[in-house]
């Protein structure tokens, strides 16, 4: 299952079911950016895509010979947009295609504005602009895209995941046409989690590259910005990371910062073998032919090196001088290691280094407080003065209150950092036993252990029962969870291993958002404070 073979072969129909010709293709915000992830630039300009424009835009000019593909959703906003350019045409002949369902009411709102009849065909899927909505939709669009219609299990402990499970369920019970797929032996499998229940993975530092570039310099739609990167080039101050156009980045993506120093090393050696020489000399036919044949190939590695070296080497420079290493060290012994004394003393000695940044020391007291939540000897008011002296902000200090409150024992359904039975217990200390490759990766997340419980059959319907009537009597083979509240890039990594290593199973990750340290504090806000504010109001969870 590859949900970005899926879209794009979804635009791609889009653009071909509107025959030859010249074309524009109309986007929103968000279809823009999904466009982007699938196609690059020339690879759309060779489907005689000559046009990007906003439905949103303002500015656009009259160009008749075009024809226009919209790709939209259907949001209140959008469909306005569309009704103010049907009565007021810039294009030849509309091609428009929705995210997902539309309403009955406004198609009939989009027919009455085409008086000038420009509208070739209206074909739709869509997402609800509020969240719950948002999250629906997006689901069903993936399940729509790989044409899997599932059996549903969610979290217990999670109001919100069983809201979701319940949400999904009824538009595919709703549109039961649009999900009627051909029957497999075994059906595929929905499996909604929620973060609360895990709230440690996203606050660790990652070691791998993908996850390194995320968290230390932004990934924006395979973008990153190295504008601030001193002694930058004009060049290089915005590269692309894509594994579908980059051979590099696809092989390393899921490799450790180490393994990546030294393939960036190969790779600087391997470009120097195929360089040309200086004074390589041109006396013939053939070796002209030669030089031009190789061009475009060498042109390319050259780009590839330059932007790989100049990604590492901005990577290895925050490392340094956030004291990265240091910080890491602390926190997987935080996740994965059962003392106290030691553990306080080093996030105390960590809190007072002037090079340790406000959040990394904001993330690691808050990774001791989940830890230590209601241990006797608690350090957690000492940690509070630190870094109220370091001059922590009120707002990140109350977030360490709030990390609790939203992912605390009181609210996970599974106990996350204290084996309790047996075999856990067990587990745990055979892993100890064996030793760990690298004291930076210690860790594995939650969702390790229960998709190792998924596939091999023996994940409990008492703690992720099924949605209605329907379960499973097989070991699933094709598997979507969707994490409320965000995924992570470790837990793509566990995805990636556990695809690579069960035969027969196919698993693929998804959430609300892809977390970097930031996007956790936003997410651990945002719920606690709609928590709190609902419960006043109706006692209800939103």
């Amino acid at each position: 299952m590859n949900v970005t073979l899926a879209v794009k072969q979804y635009v791609t129909r889009m653009i071909e079911d509107s025959g030859p010709g010249m074309k524009v293709l109309l986007m929103d915000k968000d279809t823009t950016s999904i466009v982007s992830m699938v196609y690059t630039q020339s690879e759309i300009l060779q489907k005689e895509v000559y046009l990007l424009e906003r439905i949103d835009s303002q500015n656009r000019d009259n160009m008749k010979h075009l024809k226009a593909i919209c790709y939209l959703r259907p949001t209140k906003e959008n469909v306005e947009s569309l009704i103010q350019e049907l009565r007021r045409p810039k294009y030849s002949v509309y091609f428009i295609y929705f995210s997902n369902v539309i309403s009955k009411s406004e198609i009939k709102a989009l027919a009455e504005a085409d008086e000038q009849e420009v509208v070739a065909e209206i074909q739709g899927r869509s997402w609800d602009p509020t969240m719950l909505a948002r999250s629906t939709q997006g689901l069903t669009s993936v399940l729509l895209a790989l044409k899997k219609c599932p059996v549903i299990r969610y979290q217990l402990s999670s109001d919100m995941a069983k809201r979701l499970a319940e949400s999904v369920k009824l538009i595919i019970t709703k549109e039961y046409e649009l999900f009627d797929f051909r029957k497999t032996e075994v059906p595929p499998l929905l499996l909604i989690l929620d973060r609360s229940d895990d709230a440690i993975t996203p606050l660790l530092n990652q070691w791998t590259y993908q996850a390194m570039v995320h968290e230390l310099l932004g990934l924006n739609n395979n973008r990153i910005d190295l504008s601030r990167v001193p002694g930058i080039s004009k060049d290089l101050r915005e590269v692309v990371l894509s594994a579908d156009n980059d051979d590099f980045y696809a092989n390393n993506l899921y490799l450790n910062f180490g393994e990546i120093g030294t393939n960036i090393k190969n790779l600087m050696e391997d470009f120097q073998k195929k360089k040309p020489k200086g004074q390589q000399r041109l006396e013939s036919i053939s070796d002209m032919k030669a030089f031009v044949d190789s061009y475009p190939q060498f042109k390319k590695m050259s780009g590839a090196v330059s932007k790989h070296v100049t990604v590492v080497g901005e990577l290895s420079r925050l490392v340094a001088e956030r004291q990265l290493m240091e910080v890491s060290e602390v926190e997987q012994e935080l996740a994965c290691q059962n003392d106290h004394s030691s553990a306080q003393q080093k996030v105390r000695r960590l809190l007072r280094l002037p090079g340790v940044c406000e959040l990394d020391a904001v993330r690691l007291v808050m990774l001791y407080a989940l830890r230590y939540e209601r241990h006797s000897n608690s350090a957690l008011p000492a940690m509070m003065e630190e870094l109220a002296k370091r001059g922590v902000s009120e707002k990140y200090r109350k977030m360490v209150h709030s990390v609790v409150e939203y992912g605390g024992k009181r609210v996970r359904g599974s106990d996350l950092v204290t084996a309790t039975d047996a075999v856990a217990i067990t587990k745990q200390f055979l892993k100890g036993l064996k030793g760990v490759e690298n004291v930076y990766t210690q860790h594995q997340p939650l969702l390790q252990d229960t998709l190792d419980q998924l596939v091999k059959g023996k994940l409990r319907d008492a703690q992720f029962p099924y949605l209605g009537a329907s379960s499973l009597r097989d070991r699933p083979q094709d598997v979507l969870v969707f994490v409320v509240g965000g995924a992570t890039y470790e837990e793509a990594l566990c995805v990636y291993n556990l695809n690579r290593s069960v035969p027969g199973v196919r698993i693929v990750l998804g959430g609300t958002t892809v977390h970097i340290l930031t996007t956790v504090l936003t997410t651990v806000h945002t719920t606690v404070h709609t928590t709190v504010h609902t419960t006043v109001h109706s006692t209800k969870r939103y």
